[in-house]
């Protein structure tokens, strides 16, 4: 089938439908030409049996002429049963010369309709021979010569041999056209697709005014381009973020290396070296855990139930400032240690903002979401910018945005691992500071 792969798709489509159609047309002429054979087979049998039936009915009334009655296009006799010799005959009839001879006769008259060459008759076609016994015994012959329907389905099979090629031609230009008209979208949209690759540009592929498959395939595509577009757009602005980001504690290393190979004095400048390289690890730290994030966006995480008030309590201990309301015991499924680094990141997030002191709650939200809170009694931020501060590398104008301890990644990784377990988290006055609000799934305490 080697020769079907290297078709064009229109070839194939042509290929398939003209085919089913030739078939088709092939045997409805088949079957006109059968029926057309049985017509006229049939016409002349009943012509003959109209005549034997008169012929028969003038024997039985004693009526009959001496020169039998018969159509122009038929031959007529009447034979003697025992001898077979022709008693009479209509003006065209051989009265010697019977048209059939021996057994012939003999299956003739069981029904069978008995083929004979012309010359029996001094005719120049073949004749078909019906034969009948009358009350008194005799033969009765009729004779209808076979040329004129010959001559018809010779006629019909030539009508046939010249309309179905020519047919087949036209109908195979028609589906060419047509398939290729059919087709012609997806041309367009291989072209537009070839303008689109590799090239920065908003063009996109162009969507047909028919309302099927090929236009549904458009709109889907264009959606993803939309998406390929935005993912770049994303993924550039990560990068060149990401360098920004490297940037400033590395060229803060640099200058403190070279003021001290200048004093000679290393101690001096050992401790600032260090809180860079911790300040640019914990960078590359959250640049790999959301690299992984969106390689694994379609994989499920590993789900186990986490009890949320025992981590707040424990996660507490590590900061003087930071409480945690009491409250009973909640439950969640996901990833221990993602959930924790959630947590961790938002007090963390909340310590260096807080002006005395962060509060930790987890509560019921309805019956199947857990509502995790973190609220410090910070400067807050306002309400117009608290969905920006979850962009990667987000930098605001305010006086959290002069934040040395942070990356401008935290919360970025905070929504992405929230998004991950099937959670939302947003922002909302603390009245004063901060509140971040993070929903999760709940897990019933039953289940435990």
């Amino acid at each position: 089938m080697r020769w079907w792969a290297s078709l064009s798709l229109r070839g194939r489509l042509v290929l398939l439908g003209t085919s089913g159609l030739i078939v088709g047309l092939a045997i409805a002429g088949v079957a006109m030409a059968t029926a057309m054979t049985y017509s006229f087979r049939g016409a002349l049998d009943r012509s003959a049996d109209s005549t034997v039936t008169e012929i028969a009915s003038l024997l039985e009334e004693g009526s009959l002429p001496e020169t039998l009655p018969a159509p122009s296009n038929q031959i007529v006799q009447i034979l003697d049963p025992q001898s077979h010799a022709v008693l009479a005959g209509d003006k065209s009839a051989d009265l010697l010369v019977p048209l059939l001879r021996g057994d012939e006769v003999d299956r003739a008259l069981h029904g069978a309709r008995i083929e004979v060459p012309g010359d029996r008759a001094v005719q120049p076609d073949t004749l078909r021979v019906t034969a009948r016994q009358a009350p008194d015994g005799k033969i009765i012959l009729v004779g209808v010569p076979l040329g004129d329907y010959h001559r018809s389905l010779a006629l019909l099979n030539q009508a046939l041999w010249v309309t179905y090629p020519a047919l087949v031609v036209v109908l195979v230009a028609i589906a060419w056209r047509v398939v290729g008209a059919a087709l012609s979208p997806v041309d367009r949209m291989r072209l537009g697709a070839e303008r689109i690759t590799g090239a920065a540009t908003d063009e996109r592929l162009p969507v047909p005014p028919s309302s099927d498959e090929i236009q549904r395939l458009a709109i889907t595509l264009n959606h993803m381009l939309d998406r390929l577009a935005v993912s770049r757009a994303r993924q550039r602005s990560f990068i060149a973020d990401a360098a920004h980001e490297l940037r400033s504690p590395l060229a803060s290393i640099r200058i403190q290396i070279e003021v001290a190979q200048k004093l000679g004095d290393w101690a001096a400048v050992s401790d600032d070296v260090i809180a860079d390289l911790d300040r640019l690890t914990r960078l590359v730290d959250d640049l790999l855990l959301l690299a992984r994030a969106d390689a694994s966006d379609q994989r499920r995480i590993a789900l186990e139930p986490v009890e949320l008030h025992t981590m707040l309590t424990s996660l507490a201990k590590r900061y003087d400032t930071v409480t945690v309301e009491p409250g009973e015991s909640m439950w969640t499924e996901g990833d221990p240690d993602a959930l924790l680094r959630i947590v961790l990141n938002l007090v963390d997030n909340a310590v260096r903002h807080a002006r005395n002191r962060v509060v930790l709650a987890v509560s019921p939200e309805g019956q199947s979401e857990v509502l995790l809170t973190v609220t410090d009694d910070g400067e807050g931020i306002p309400a117009p910018l608290r969905e920006r501060v979850f962009d990667r590398f987000a930098r605001l104008d305010d006086g959290r945005a002069s934040d040395a301890g942070g990356s401008g990644l935290g919360l970025a990784i905070v929504r992405e691992l929230v998004r991950r377990h099937g959670g939302t988290v947003r922002l909302t006055d603390g009245r004063p500071g901060v509140r971040a609000e993070v929903r999760l799934p709940r897990l019933p305490d039953s289940t435990m």
